[in-house]
């Protein structure tokens, strides 16, 4: 059984495939939070019907050449049917691409930053309505980003790039790829634990039920 995305090939593919397994490099993990924020009021199908547009688009979003973008990218960019078209959400992806360069500049890892984050413990859910919305991890994540001046980044927004990064995993206890997506994430957490000291364990503290967050 799937957790969710019967019906359309292309949900479920992304359901099978891609829906929390680990994402641990800045590009990949810069993707995942713009596409996030990109989504908000809209259907996550949306967006992955637009994906590949919004890959050419927005330079496969390599944090330099985002940073790079100006005035005149903007203006194409809001005339594009292909992409999202919201100045706001556009202005602040420039933006935390710009962040996120200068966070690289200073020796710092975005992917460090968001695994350090996992959850100590975490239990399967029995069904989509026992995931959160957010999390204390997720909060305290969120006020991480914004911190280095990243926007468009709120709780909610950031626990569904922990679902979809495999930083968390949300597939109900019942799914054909949950155990597998478990092994894929203890493998991440080992690999960024001996580059960077990310925690085995990791985190915080443990999930607290909420509202039941989106797959996205």
């Amino acid at each position: 059984m799937r957790c969710f995305g019967d019906g359309s090939e292309l949900y479920e593919r992304y359901h099978d495939l891609e829906w929390g397994r680990p994402v641990t490099d800045d590009r990949g993990l810069f993707e995942r939070i713009s596409l996030e924020a990109m989504q908000s009021g809209l259907s996550w199908l949306v967006v992955l019907r637009k994906r590949p547009t919004l890959r050419r688009a927005w330079r496969n979003f390599e944090a330099e050449k985002v940073a790079s973008m100006t005035e005149v990218d903007v203006r194409r960019l809001l005339a594009d049917p292909g992409v999202i078209r919201n100045r706001a959400k556009i202005e602040a992806t420039v933006a935390n691409a710009r962040a996120l360069v200068a966070l690289a500049e200073r020796g710092e890892s975005l992917a460090d930053l968001v695994w350090s984050h996992r959850p100590a413990r975490s239990v399967a859910p029995r069904t989509l309505d026992d995931i959160p919305a957010i999390t204390p991890e997720s909060t305290a994540l969120a006020k991480a980003l914004k911190r280095l001046g990243l926007r468009f980044v709120g709780p909610t927004t950031i626990y569904a790039s922990m679902q979809a990064c495999g930083v968390v995993n949300d597939h109900v206890s019942g799914c054909t790829v949950r155990a597998e997506v478990e092994r894929e994430q203890r493998d991440a957490v080992r690999r960024m634990g001996a580059r960077s000291g990310v925690r085995g364990v990791g985190g915080l503290g443990r999930r607290t039920p909420g509202r039941a967050g989106r797959p996205g």
